[in-house]
Order: structure tokens, then C-alpha cells, then sequence
């Protein structure tokens, strides 16, 4: 089967300027690299759909919800935190983004295909059930997640996570759920500041900075590996950070593309050996625009 990339146009028109390092520049990329690389004639490439009120209401809060829904402004900006700015069209582009991880995981659990990434943004992971943060609005990958286990009753869905920042919304949406194996890799320290220590349920990789993409892989061998596979997770989400490229200057890892063929190589041959193949990976961080486009096609090269 072959791979699909999720995306819609509204996404690109969340835009709070130019000197954002979270800006419509990073989907473009990503669409660059997908054409120039020659992916477009091997790969399906198809429009999200919106996710409705009731469906964000499984990873946050209603008061939450309507809080950014009152808060959207006709023109302008609101900053709903100190790094997460909204306009007149993104709510439109967070409703999108929240989508593409819905219509994923129907896509894969419906046996329509069995990896699919979402090209979106504003991105999710540090999203709190009650709170924006981080560039974040909505949780992309928890309400996911939420939305499998319910709509297709898993137990057991694991969420890998590997950007820069540590995801702390994703933890504190499903820091007592059993069904929920989270696995996290951050430099430390940095935003958000997280406590290094896991959990069962929370296994944290902290890296030091200037980490090269073999600390990583060994992290990855000898302590996530044997406890995904104890897991036996019936699905497997990913939150798609590539903010740890050495050409990224938010953050001081060293990782190239390379590492990130090697990631999904690995998560798909633990998907085929657990969940018939099934992976939705939602794009989260990644602003050296030229290292994350190579870097996704390295991440969809690895899966064809």
C-alpha cells in the first residue's frame, strides 16, 4: 500500500508573520522537497478534513475550546500564550490540522493504507488539555489518539515523540491513561523545562545538547524498543518533530536526515510486527526549512 500525506490549504493560511519561525514557509518546504525528490508519482497526497467541536472535546477541555473560539479575532493577533499567536484564520488552519490526524487514523484502521503523515500546522504537542502553548492550539496527536481508542476501542496505542521539545501536553493529556504508552525524546535542559525523570507510562529520553542522532539510536535500542514491544500497541502515532537537525537553530542537536530514515524504519518494522503497519505521524516542530522538507522525504522514502 502505498503511503499518504494528509495536508489542506487552510493550514498555510495560519500565519502570525514571517519572522515566526512557525510560519506557512514549512509546509511549502515540505512540498518542495516531496516534488523535487519525485515522491509525488509513488506517494498518495490528499485534503484533510476539519475536525468538529465534539471531536477536540476528547483531548480538551470545553471551556478551553471555547475560550479560542471567542478569542479568534476578525483582524489582528491574539497571543493566547507567550509564544502562540492567533489570527482570523487559525482556528480555521488548527481545526484542519486536528483533522488530519482524525482522517488518518480511520485511513489506517480502515485498512485504506498504512502509513500516513500530516503535513500540518499550528502544530500540537505541547497543547494542555486547558491551555495553548508552544506555538500549539490544539493537541493534534492526543486527539487522535482519543479518537482511536474510542472510535475503534484499541487498548493499546503507543505515541512516539522526537522533537526537540519535550511534548508536555501529550503527557499531561494521558499521564494516568493505561492505554497509553508515551515515549518522548528532548534536549535537556530546554523549553519546556520537564522534569527528565519518566514513568511507566512516560518513557523520557533527555539528551544534552549537542547530541549527535547515535545517542538517540541507542536510547532508542536498548530502552524504548524492549518496552513497546512488551506494549504490543495496536496502533502507533507519532509526533514529527525535526527540530533536532544540526541546521536548525531553535535547538543545539546534531541529528541529520539520516536519523530520521532510521526512525522510521524502525517504528514500521515494530507497526508490521505489532498493528499490521499501521502509523499516522503528525509534523510537529522543524524551522530550518531546507533540513526539515529532506528530512520528512527521508521519513517517507524510509517507509515506501
Amino acid at each position: 500500500m502505498p503511503v499518504t500525506v494528509l495536508s489542506h490549504p487552510a493550514c498555510n493560511r495560519h500565519n502570525v508573520g514571517s519572522d515566526h519561525p512557525e510560519n506557512p514557509a514549512r509546509l511549502h518546504a515540505i512540498s518542495d522537497q516531496i516534488l523535487s525528490s519525485g515522491l509525488e508519482f509513488v506517494i498518495h497526497q490528499r485534503d484533510a478534513k476539519a475536525a468538529d467541536v465534539e471531536q477536540i472535546a476528547l483531548a480538551h477541555d470545553r471551556a478551553y475550546i471555547q475560550s479560542v473560539i471567542s478569542k479568534s479575532p476578525s483582524a489582528g493577533q491574539v497571543w493566547l500564550d507567550d509564544d502562540t499567536a492567533i489570527m482570523n484564520k487559525s482556528l480555521e488552519a488548527a481545526m484542519y490540522a486536528a483533522g488530519a490526524g482524525i482522517m488518518a487514523v480511520d485511513l489506517v484502521m480502515q485498512g485504506h493504507d498504512q502509513q500516513v503523515f500530516c503535513a500540518i500546522r499550528p502544530p500540537g504537542h505541547h497543547a494542555e488539555s486547558a491551555q495553548a502553548m508552544g506555538f500549539c492550539v490544539f493537541n493534534n496527536i492526543a486527539i487522535a489518539a482519543k479518537y482511536a481508542l474510542a472510535q475503534f476501542g484499541l487498548r493499546r496505542v503507543a505515541i512516539i515523540d522526537f522533537d526537540v521539545h519535550h511534548g508536555n501536553g501529550t503527557e499531561q493529556i494521558f499521564r494516568t491513561d493505561e492505554r497509553v504508552l508515551f515515549c518522548s525524546s528532548f534536549e535537556h535542559p530546554f523549553y519546556p523545562y520537564t522534569d527528565p525523570i519518566g514513568t511507566p507510562l512516560c518513557l523520557k529520553m533527555p539528551l544534552a545538547a549537542g547530541s549527535q542522532g547515535a545517542a538517540f539510536r541507542q536510547a532508542f535500542t536498548s530502552e524504548w524498543l524492549p518496552a513497546l514491544r512488551a506494549f504490543q500497541p495496536e496502533l502507533i502515532l507519532v509526533s514529527a518533530g525535526f527540530d533536532a537537525h544540526q541546521e536548525d537553530e531553535m535547538a543545539h542537536l546534531k541529528w541529520t536526515e539520516h536519523d530520521y530514515a532510521w526512525i522510521a524504519s524502525e517504528l514500521k518494522q515494530l507497526a508490521q510486527e505489532y498493528c499490521g503497519g499501521r502509523i499516522v505521524a503528525c509534523l510537529e516542530g522543524g524551522y530550518a526549512h531546507s533540513a526539515l522538507g529532506r528530512s520528512v522525504v527521508a521519513m517517507l522514502k524510509a517507509w515506501i
